[in-house]
């Protein structure tokens, strides 16, 4: 058993000394939009920083706790406040809670964030589904030796969000007249916000929208079994799109601004997951 592998097992039975909560669907709330997880049936709350070993979220606006409870009679738990590289951590430290998750029984993984629009289509505001995504730039969260009782050596990448989530997410939106674009999503490590070359080349790429988060989550949840969907909220338009200096905090202001929209989107699509 490798170290990472007991770490994990230690977590958890952390966790199971607190709650025997199952969930079905795991949801990892991003930049703005943590205020969801106070809005659902709570069953039991764990604070990162609480776990053994575990990584904590320093991120601005990230409560960095799990959340067990329930949205429309589902079971879920919720990351309120992922982690990311740019705190200084590795890649296998930011999956870290995808697979702990994946271990407590959810089977589900429904991951969102705020990223910048490099569609000229896009606006401050849309939402956009995650229909694939580019991680070519960030260190892949499978170095090392593999545990194949988790997933094999070379998972396939053809389709790492779930068709049948998406249509869910996308039907949802429609049933609710909430407007939702669709499109590739590309991470960069940050914490700086993308030069406006960089952005050209994303474009170039064929990306839509940029961020700092989700692509390496989504690897590790396609490697251990997750089922996944993704949603981006666009917070800001990326540099030499906008004409102005960005700001994180414009990038709060547009998450609490559209949070009402959000909460709709997701608590109706999990519903139906």
């Amino acid at each position: 058993m490798s170290l990472g592998d007991f770490m994990l097992k230690r977590q958890l039975e952390y966790i199971r000394t607190i709650t025997d909560f199952m969930p079905e669907t795991a949801i990892v709330l991003g930049s703005g939009l943590g205020s969801l997880a106070d809005e659902i049936e709570i069953m039991n709350t764990i604070n990162y920083n609480d776990i053994p070993d575990f990584p904590i979220s320093t991120a601005p606006g990230h409560k960095g706790r799990f959340v067990f409870g329930k949205i429309e009679e589902k079971n879920v738990v919720i990351m309120q406040g992922r982690i990311h590289l740019y705190e200084g951590y590795t890649p296998k430290q930011v999956v870290n809670p995808i697979r702990l998750m994946k271990m407590m029984g959810a089977n589900k993984l429904l991951l969102t964030n705020a990223s910048g629009g490099i569609n000229t289509h896009f606006k401050v505001g849309d939402f956009m589904l995650i229909n694939d995504h580019i991680s070519c730039f960030v260190p892949s969260p499978l170095i090392g030796k593999n545990d194949n009782s988790v997933g094999v050596r070379f998972p396939d990448m053809s389709q790492v969000y779930s068709k049948r989530m998406s249509d869910i997410i996308s039907n949802t939106a429609q049933d609710e007249e909430i407007n939702l674009k669709s499109g590739i999503y590309l991470q960069l490590t940050g914490p700086n916000f993308e030069t406006p070359a960089e952005i050209r080349m994303a474009k170039v790429l064929g990306a839509d929208a940029v961020g700092m988060s989700t692509a390496i989550e989504a690897q590790a949840a396609k490697h251990c079994g997750f089922e996944v969907g993704a949603v981006s909220v666009i917070s800001n338009l990326a540099c030499g799109i906008s004409k102005t200096p960005i700001t994180s905090e414009e990038v709060e202001e547009t998450a609490n601004k559209i949070a009402p929209l959000f909460k709709r989107l997701i608590k109706k699509s999990v519903g139906n997951f």
